[in-house]
């Protein structure tokens, strides 16, 4: 199990066993003779806990399975992605209370759920990608506003942008820069990709990850050398690889 995706698991298995002491607590409760508290309403509380994490417990099995196998399985993604939706919160809370920087929690969170996006079984173009790239790709010295249309870029070779959207044009995907989240979602409502390659950092992939909904996301961590928020970086091989995973070439 790669070393990323194992720091993310953990942190499901910590909140898992969380959830797990505080049904015990339930129980203890219901069976204290002096207890003032209704012991059906408590007793039907600990009943759905119980089912509940039985179902985030095999949730959290089905992913361990697939990475040890690695290869992800239809029905294994299934049962997981209710497990990773309930139990992200928890898993990056109890992680930074252990110590674990929240940054290495969320880039394992996205190696996970580009692990299991890659399973998608459906036969996505090129046509219906949409790469979502974050404004600050563009060198902060340029004059020209690519937010609102990107080919308004001059392809100087100051940043990635014009070789980006070569790349985009190459594979004919859609290409956008949007400034923030309310923006992103504009951009996703209005194309309605069948799939997302989004460059961002950390937190704002992992989030825009969860807001996505239906449509799968494959994230591709940029690269910060001049701090976060200016001047940004990113592989362009990384983002080829993800249409490529997207379209299972």
């Amino acid at each position: 199990m790669e070393t990323k995706k194992r720091i993310y698991v953990g942190m499901l298995g910590v909140s898992l066993l969380f959830l797990v002491l505080s049904i015990a607590l339930i129980l203890y409760l219901i069976n204290n003779a002096q207890l003032l508290v209704n012991q059906f309403l408590l007793t039907l509380i600990a009943s759905l806990g119980i089912i509940i994490l039985i179902m985030l417990a095999i949730g959290i099995a089905a992913i361990v399975i697939m990475i040890i196998r690695g290869k992800p399985s239809p029905i294994l993604t299934l049962l997981s992605r209710f497990s990773n939706e309930v139990l992200f919160p928890p898993a990056v809370f109890f992680g930074k209370a252990l110590g674990v920087e929240r940054e290495k929690i969320l880039a394992s969170f996205i190696a996970v759920n580009n692990f299991l996006v890659s399973n998608n079984n459906d036969v996505i173009q090129p046509e219906g990608i949409l790469i979502l790239l974050p404004h600050c790709i563009q060198n902060s010295d340029c004059p020209h506003k690519i937010n609102v249309n990107i080919d308004n870029c001059r392809s100087c070779g100051k940043c990635k942008i014009g070789e980006l959207k070569e790349l985009a044009e190459q594979y004919g995907a859609h290409i956008k820069v949007a400034t923030g989240g309310t923006l992103a979602r504009k951009i996703i409502r209005e194309i309605r990709p069948r799939a997302i390659v989004a460059v961002a950092c950390e937190r704002d992939l992992s989030s825009g990850i969860q807001d996505s909904g239906p449509v799968p996301v494959i994230g591709v961590l940029n690269c910060r050398p001049n701090g976060p928020c200016v001047n940004t970086d990113v592989s362009l091989e990384a983002v080829e690889q993800a249409i490529n995973t997207i379209c299972h070439r």
